[in-house]
C-alpha cells in the first residue's frame, strides 16, 4: 500500500506541475491579446484555458517523446518522476515570482534527466541521447533522443520565431502601409481573437502532452513496485502494464492545465506585454500566428519544444520588424540567461533530491 500511496501522491506532483505550467505559461498565449486591449485580462484567460483543454486533447507524439524517448525506463522509479517535478515546481514558482518568461517545458525536462542520471547511480546510458527508430505508420527511420528531440530544437525554434516573426510583420507593414492606422487596429484587432485562439490551442497541444507523458511513465514505473492485487478496486485504472497514454491522463492533465491558466499570470504577462517591446494589435497577430504555429509543426513532429520561447522570440522578432532599437534589451539579456540556465538548474535540483532520498532510505 505504501507504494500505491506514493504513486498517487507522484500523480498529485505532476498535476501540480501541470497547474503551475498553465498560470506560468498563460501569458504566451494571452499576453499580446491583453496588452493590445482588444481583450480584457479575464476575457483572454477564459479564452486561453478552453484553447489550452481542447488542444492537450490533440495528440500523443510529444508526449510519446517525454515519457519514453528521453531516458530509459528500465531506470526509473517513482521517486524518480516524483523528484523531477519537485525540481519543477520550484523553478516554475521563482521564475515565476521573479515575472521571468522562462520555460516550464525545459524545467520539466532537466528535472527528468537530473533525476534519471541521480536514480542510475550517475550512469549516463541512462540518458537517450540518439537513437535510430523506425516510424510505425510510415516505415521510415527517424532519429529520436535528447540531442534531436529537445537540443537541437531549443537552439532552431527561437531562431525561427525571431526570423518568422521579422518576416511576417515585414510583410504586413507592406499590405498595410497605405491604410489608415484606425483600420489596421480594427482589423487586426478582430484577427487577433484568431491568432489568440489558435496560440491558445497550440500551447495546449505542446505543453500538455508534456505531463501527459510524465503521468504515464509514472504509472509505468510503479507497475513494478505496486501490489496491485491487493489494491483498492476504485483505484484498479490506474494500473499499466505498459507504456500508454490513457484517456484519462489526457483529460486529467488537459482540465488541470485549463484551471492553472484560468488563474492566469498575471507578473509574467506584464514582462512580454508590456516590458518586452511595446506591441499593437497587427504585432500581436503576427507573433501570435508564427509562434502558434512552429508549436503545431514540432508538436507533430513530436519535438517538445518551449512555448515560452517561441512566443518571446516571436514578438521579438515582430517589434525589430519596426526597428531593432524597439526591443528593451537589458530585459532580452536576463530572459536567455534564465532560459540557458533552467535545464541545469531544474536538472541539479532533481539530483539533488533523489540524492537526498537514497541518503534518507527512500531509495536503495
Amino acid at each position: 500500500m505504501e507504494a500505491l500511496l506514493l504513486l498517487i501522491i507522484v500523480l498529485v506532483a505532476v498535476l501540480g506541475f501541470t497547474y503551475t505550467n498553465g498560470f506560468h505559461d498563460a501569458a504566451n498565449a494571452i499576453a499580446t491579446v491583453v496588452s493590445t486591449k482588444v481583450l480584457t485580462p479575464r476575457q483572454a484567460v477564459l479564452l486561453a484555458a478552453v484553447a489550452n483543454f481542447i488542444g492537450a486533447l490533440g495528440g500523443t507524439a510529444v508526449a510519446r517523446t517525454v515519457g519514453a524517448g528521453m531516458v530509459d525506463p528500465n531506470f526509473i522509479t517513482v521517486y524518480t518522476v516524483f523528484c523531477a517535478m519537485i525540481a519543477g515546481i520550484i523553478w516554475n514558482l521563482v521564475t515565476w515570482y521573479f515575472g521571468i518568461p522562462s520555460s516550464s517545458s525545459h524545467a520539466l525536462i532537466g528535472g527528468l534527466l537530473g533525476a534519471a542520471f541521480a536514480s542510475a547511480k550517475n550512469n549516463l546510458a541512462v540518458i537517450l541521447w540518439s537513437y535510430q527508430k523506425t516510424d510505425p505508420k510510415t516505415g521510415r527511420i527517424v532519429m529520436e533522443g535528447v540531442y534531436p528531440k529537445v537540443i537541437l530544437p531549443m537552439i532552431t525554434s527561437p531562431i525561427a520565431g525571431f526570423v518568422i516573426g521579422f518576416i511576417i510583420m515585414g510583410v504586413l507593414f507592406g499590405l498595410t502601409r497605405h491604410w489608415r492606422p484606425i483600420w489596421v487596429n480594427r482589423i487586426f484587432g478582430k484577427a487577433q481573437l484568431v491568432s489568440a485562439t489558435y496560440m491558445g490551442w497550440a500551447h495546449g497541444f505542446a505543453d500538455g502532452q508534456k505531463t501527459m507523458g510524465i503521468m504515464a511513465l509514472a504509472l509505468f514505473a510503479a507497475g513494478r513496485s505496486v501490489d496491485w492485487e491487493h489494491a483498492p478496486a476504485w483505484l484498479q485504472f490506474l494500473q499499466t502494464p505498459k507504456f500508454e497514454i490513457a484517456t484519462w491522463v489526457k483529460w486529467a492533465c488537459g482540465l488541470t492545465m485549463a484551471a492553472g491558466t484560468y488563474i492566469g499570470g498575471w507578473r509574467i504577462i506584464h514582462t512580454l506585454g508590456h516590458r518586452l517591446v511595446r506591441i499593437k494589435p497587427i504585432h500581436g497577430f503576427a507573433a501570435e500566428c508564427t509562434g502558434a504555429t512552429i508549436l503545431f509543426v514540432a508538436g507533430i513532429l513530436g519535438m517538445p519544444v518551449s512555448t515560452t520561447h517561441c512566443i518571446t522570440t516571436s514578438i521579438m522578432g515582430v517589434g525589430c520588424a519596426r526597428r531593432f532599437s524597439a526591443l528593451n534589451y537589458p530585459l532580452v539579456e536576463r530572459i536567455l540567461w534564465t532560459w540557458l540556465f533552467t535545464i541545469p538548474a531544474t536538472g541539479g535540483i532533481a539530483y539533488g533530491l533523489v540524492r537526498l532520498a537514497r541518503a534518507i532510505g527512500w531509495l536503495t
